[in-house]
């Protein structure tokens, strides 16, 4: 009777487990739409403070079978885009903007706060190197796709 208790409990206790994260999980998706605008105009009032006359115009959603890129992909108002991701420097997130050209070559990495304006220079070329290909490889299986 005691293993019978013990099992029971521990089953509770998954199952709330289970809920809580498959509430967290519904949540999340749920509100990417609006996540995805306030970052960008997050994003654009750092362009503005900076003096850039680059802008993000729209979220660009990106859906497929395949797992994506922890980040967002933004059109601009050119004929680039940029993949907005968070990079880890010294255990902190910065978050870093990634322009990319129609033809899917990365041609400029942009800190997006103070903070990733600061420690930029101290990022690992070869952990930024990482990012840029895999951005590469998604824009360019993304301009395959189409």
């Amino acid at each position: 009777m005691n293993n019978l208790n013990f099992l029971k409990d521990k089953a509770i206790c998954l199952g709330w487990i289970m809920g809580l994260l498959i509430i967290i999980s519904v949540l999340w998706i749920a509100t990417q739409p609006a996540q995805a605008n306030y970052l960008l105009r997050s994003i654009n009032n750092v362009f503005i403070a900076a003096g850039d006359s680059r802008r993000l115009v729209s979220y660009t959603p990106k859906t497929g079978g395949k797992a994506q890129l922890m980040g967002y992909w933004f059109s601009m108002n050119s004929a680039d885009r940029m993949f907005v991701f968070a990079g880890f420097q010294d255990g902190i997130l910065v978050p870093i903007g990634a322009v990319v050209s129609a033809n899917g070559k990365v041609s400029d990495i942009v800190p997006l706060s103070a903070h990733a304006v600061q420690v930029f220079d101290a990022f690992p070329a070869s952990i930024m190197r990482m990012y840029i290909n895999r951005i590469e490889t998604a824009a360019k299986n993304e301009v395959m796709d189409k």
